[in-house]
């Protein structure tokens, strides 16, 4: 179903508590999946004009119902917008959208193209190349934060490009995140969140670990979690996770697969800069395994198998 809508370059914006409307780039959503939906909501909820578009068309159907325009085909989604933002799959998936033969590269020069999904390094410097060589400007942004941040406009933008679209797209992540951190030339911003997913992996698997060795050792594991939440080697994040573990309910806020394949990235990129990381190396085939029954469950269900 798509909406009937005027094609425009820009909407009104406006920004709350300033009873000020701004003209803005109409903006293209690619990828409505368990993160993006929520992302494109939010950018509707403070007045972006949207156009969306999702390789499975059911996917889109609460943001047609608030107003977003759904297209066919990536370029159709691109057509008119000054940015573009993708939340897909993977390195593949997003290139296929960029430059296959619905692709929005090569036909709207002068868009500015935000890649706010985990690809990995190698992806984030393929796609910075094919965009430049097409005259798009390339801004590699990919969050910090699970579904519920996103849900909530919550989530942390590890920015990185051009200085001179800080500006433009400061209300754009305003309307995503609670902060936003610029960090460099385009690519640093994955490099950041590769980094964050290998602490992030590492610490749930300790979490898990712990919970088990307490157990083997025949303490109740709820008084360790209450002792981390009582010390500082209690991170909210770590007693979040073990609380979690402990309750069985492993509802996905992060899938396991996708912190696989988010480590597996970290993985690589540390190979291909000559180091290893020694942790998350040895965590990955007991997460797989795990991952053949719980794929789809929490990250945390790997307290299951620890």
């Amino acid at each position: 179903m798509t909406t009937n809508q005027p094609l425009t370059q820009h909407s009104t914006l406006f920004r709350p508590g300033d009873g000020h409307p701004t003209k803005t780039p109409v903006i293209a959503f690619l990828g409505t999946g368990r993160m993006g939906s929520p992302m494109a909501a939010n950018l509707a909820s403070v007045g972006f004009e949207l156009r969306v578009w999702n390789r499975t068309t059911s996917r889109t159907a609460t943001l047609a119902q608030h107003g977003a325009y759904v297209a066919r085909t990536p370029a159709e989604a691109a057509q008119g917008a000054g940015i573009l933002i993708t939340m897909l799959a993977d390195g593949p998936a997003t290139e296929a959208a960029a430059n296959g033969p619905d692709g929005f590269l090569g036909r709207f020069p002068g868009l500015v193209w935000v890649q706010m999904a985990t690809i990995g390094a190698r992806w984030s410097a393929r796609l910075a190349v094919l965009a430049a060589r097409r005259g798009v400007t390339f801004v590699d942004a990919p969050v910090s934060g699970s579904q519920a941040p996103a849900e909530a406009g919550q989530l942390t933008i590890l920015a990185s490009g051009p200085d001179r679209v800080r500006d433009l797209l400061a209300p754009v992540f305003g309307a995503l995140g609670r902060a936003t951190v610029w960090l460099g030339p385009a690519g640093a911003g994955t490099r950041a969140k590769l980094v964050l997913n290998s602490w992030l992996v590492d610490l749930v698997e300790a979490t898990a670990e712990t919970l088990s060795f307490a157990r083997q050792l025949g303490l109740d594991p709820a008084s360790i979690v209450e002792l981390l939440r009582s010390t500082p080697l209690g991170s909210p994040y770590a007693v979040q996770k073990a609380t979690t573990m402990l309750g069985g309910d492993f509802t996905p806020a992060f899938a396991l697969k996708h912190a696989i394949k988010d480590a597996e990235l970290a993985v690589q990129a540390a190979q291909a800069n000559g180091t290893h990381l020694t942790l998350t190396e040895a965590l990955l085939p007991g997460w797989r395994h795990t991952a053949m029954v719980h794929g789809d469950d929490d990250l945390s269900a790997v307290y299951i198998t620890a």
